[in-house]
């Protein structure tokens, strides 16, 4: 059975302090937004699972958001690199006729404020750099995937921050440990289901970076369309359910900018799409 939520949230609740899902108050436009500014949120009870779930008449506060798949049930995170025609421009480097692929292991998962990104002290170089991107859930199981048939395969929508060491990146041609490290992958705010995103190759992103935006372009400059992606991705391989999958950054990432810009402790860094909303994080050095 399909899912009957649009604006889906994972959420520990002020009444009893469990975890739940939940289809997010219509009125808040921008759940990540209001969390940060302490605006009440209300959200109501989606009975089932994420793949599955319907909404309820029950009506319960949220206390902190979460991203909106767990550690546990996001099997892994397949990332595109160099995946927008002006961050290609930006970068000096030919249009790729095929995706550029690498991973991130599940524990690159994380969430959205109050969740702080954590830069471990190896790479506290002045090199850890940001990448607003398109993230998507996929909802079902498949192989060797249509692109006619792709869609069918996504649960949905969200805000999601490639966050890179570069100094790591730059000294192999493998990105997965660069890229990799324990919550470098800051999702969510909210989950926005595939009939209610609009068309997803026509959405507004920005990266904000101690409040100047920092990246502006829109998911009409990706190279390789989201069907493309996933039938790409599932040639010969299983596309998990619970698989998250981002799609690629636009221009103005912070070491190809002059000056460079980096992610320092105490900074701050926002993920703004269009129809999702706001992924707010801080950044922490890790002692």
């Amino acid at each position: 059975m399909a899912p009957s939520w649009t604006r889906l949230i994972r959420f520990v609740a002020e009444e009893d302090g469990h975890i739940h899902l939940g289809q997010v108050d219509e009125d808040i436009l921008d759940v990540g937004l209001a969390a940060f500014e302490g605006v009440p949120i209300s959200a109501k009870l989606i009975e089932g699972s994420l793949y599955d779930g319907v909404v309820s008449d029950t009506t319960m506060t949220v206390k902190q958001l979460l991203p909106p798949i767990s550690i546990d049930q996001g099997k892994i995170i397949r990332c595109l690199g160099l995946n927008y025609r002006d961050h290609a421009k930006e970068a000096n480097m030919p249009i790729p006729d095929e995706p550029v692929l690498f991973f991130k292991p599940p524990h690159a998962l994380m969430g959205p404020w109050p969740e702080k990104i954590r830069i471990p002290k190896f790479v506290q170089d002045g090199s850890s750099d940001y990448e607003a991107e398109l993230s998507l859930i996929i909802s079902k199981t498949g192989k060797n995937i249509s692109e006619e048939d792709a869609f069918d395969h996504v649960l949905g929508y969200t805000c999601g921050n490639d966050i890179s060491a570069r100094t790591e990146q730059f000294k192999n041609s493998q990105w997965s440990f660069s890229k990799g490290l324990d919550a470098s992958a800051p999702i969510g705010p909210v989950l926005v289901s595939q009939r209610a995103i609009g068309d997803p190759h026509s959405l507004s992103i920005r990266a904000i970076y101690n409040g100047t935006v920092v990246q502006d372009s829109n998911t009409s400059q990706m190279i390789f369309s989201i069907p493309k992606i996933i039938s790409f991705l599932s040639q010969g391989t299983t596309l998990e359910q619970g698989t998250v999958i981002m799609t690629g950054t636009p221009p103005g990432i912070g070491c190809m900018r002059d000056p460079k810009i980096c992610l320092c402790d105490g900074d701050e860094i926002r993920v703004q799409i269009e129809n999702i909303g706001t992924l707010i994080n801080a950044v922490y050095y890790e002692k």
